[in-house]
């Protein structure tokens, strides 16, 4: 059994399932998607699963499912240009289900003329993104009652302008080290920005997704490979917002590429604004065993010579581990280190579902769920303050590089003809909800 008030509930993000394409500004994954080559069939968001018409059913839905939460991310560049009225709507439709809306302000859709002008590597988008966290609160913060600033500022910035693998595609290591500092700058600001336009009780954080690493052996060469990792993986981000600074042994890893005078003063200061909660999504774990030849484009700026180990089974369709006890030492680690509430915002799987006779079995996505849901109270359990979890995701839905090929939604999603069609994993939650447990 979990808490009495523990949150159960769903992500999605906007470009993944809103589609109206033509009813908003252009984004960076507009761009990205639209260039042959990028995403897997050359598939785009331009419709994804219809949601921005659909919404009313799918909160439907929702409420079937008896979620107590539904995490949402806003479109920048829907809200540039002018469409709060579909937020609204939304919001108002999910509390007239009780169903609490958790917003998150950016999932990697930067408004294309803001990349024109640099993107995450120009300190200008820091503060763009402050004056939208303003328009968004003043518009929505009379009911929304928790507010996430970014979901994985890592991808944004090392898959982004690093390895090249997401949105905008860049492969620069410089850039991808700038981003990572200005999507923080953003983050400390909009926290700022949020705290001046929100209710007192209104609950602010921000989602990480930590790269859980071990070292795959014994040897020292594994230890310092495990440690290279972590420093860009995990620490760039918990050392400005929890420790004040960035890790020195980061800066030292990182001398080649830059000497962080893009660092300037009053940023940390900014950073480390206090949040109430910090979001956690965890999908797998790694494993470090030493170092071989530079890896480019890579996105691991400093340390593109780290090697890993190969996958073990037993894995996903996506060839990530599935290791639920990952969850739990990540959990509790956090926990013990800085001290902060957490909310696990993402976890889930993709495996291969198809409906026969009207039905998605998916056992195998059932026993994931199953096995970190244990895990989340095993952590619980340890001390952990953890206070909700959302699976990812309620619905099939534009896997980003991946476009349709990869399903991790617990509802499945006929692209044709936009038919929602429950999975054994979606009556599995509806149960563990009902029963506040598993």
């Amino acid at each position: 059994m979990f808490p009495e008030d523990f949150l159960w509930g769903a992500a999605t993000a906007a470009f993944q399932i809103e589609g109206a394409a033509a009813s908003r500004g252009k984004s960076i994954w507009d761009t990205f998607s639209h260039t042959p080559g990028k995403v897997h069939n050359g598939d785009t968001g331009d419709v994804a699963t219809d949601h921005y018409r659909l919404f009313r059913d799918d909160v439907a839905l929702m409420a079937d499912l008896g979620l107590r939460a539904y995490r949402f991310s806003v479109s920048w560049p829907r809200v540039a240009a002018g469409d709060l009225g579909f937020y609204s709507a939304l919001v108002d439709e999910l509390l007239t289900h009780g169903i609490k809306p958790v917003l998150t302000l950016y999932h990697w859709d930067l408004p294309q003329e803001l990349e024109d002008a640099g993107g995450w590597t120009n300190r200008d988008t820091a503060a763009r993104f402050a004056e939208y966290a303003t328009v968004v609160a003043d518009a929505l913060g009379d009911r929304v009652p928790m507010w996430t600033t970014l979901n994985e500022p890592w991808c944004s910035a090392f898959l982004g302008y690093g390895s090249g693998l997401h949105a905008p595609g860049r492969t620069e290591p410089l850039a991808a080290l700038q981003a990572a500092h200005h999507l923080l700058l953003a983050h400390g600001w909009g926290v700022q920005a949020l705290r001046g336009a929100l209710p007192a009780d209104t609950s602010v954080s921000l989602a990480l997704n930590p790269q859980p690493v071990s070292a795959a052996d014994d040897s020292a060469e594994a230890a310092e490979a495990t440690r290279r990792i972590d420093a860009v993986g995990n620490r760039i981000f918990y050392g400005p917002l929890f420790r004040g600074g960035y890790p020195e042994d980061l800066i030292a890893d990182t001398a080649g590429v830059t000497d962080w005078s893009f660092v300037r003063e009053g940023d940390l200061a900014a950073i480390g604004t206090p949040i109430d909660a910090l979001g956690v999504n965890y999908y797998a774990t790694s494993f470090a065993e030493g170092f071989g030849e530079p890896s480019t484009p890579s996105p691991w700026p400093g340390s593109e010579h780290v090697r890993f180990a190969p996958v073990r089974p037993p894995v996903t369709e996506m060839d990530w581990s599935i290791d639920p006890a990952g969850l739990t030492k990540l959990l509790v680690d956090i926990h013990a280190e800085y001290g902060v509430p957490l909310m696990v915002t993402e976890n889930g799987a993709a495996f291969p579902d198809t409906v026969v006779d009207g039905a998605v079995h998916d056992p195998d996505r059932v026993d994931y769920l199953r096995t970190h849901i244990g895990a989340v109270h095993d952590a619980i359990t340890a001390g952990a303050d953890l206070r909700g979890y959302f699976v990812w995701s309620l619905m099939d839905n534009f896997e980003w590089s991946y476009g349709y090929a990869k399903r991790f939604g617990i509802v499945h999603v006929d692209y044709a003809t936009q038919r929602r069609v429950w999975k054994d994993s979606a009556h599995w939650y509806r149960e563990v909800i009902k029963a506040n447990g598993t």
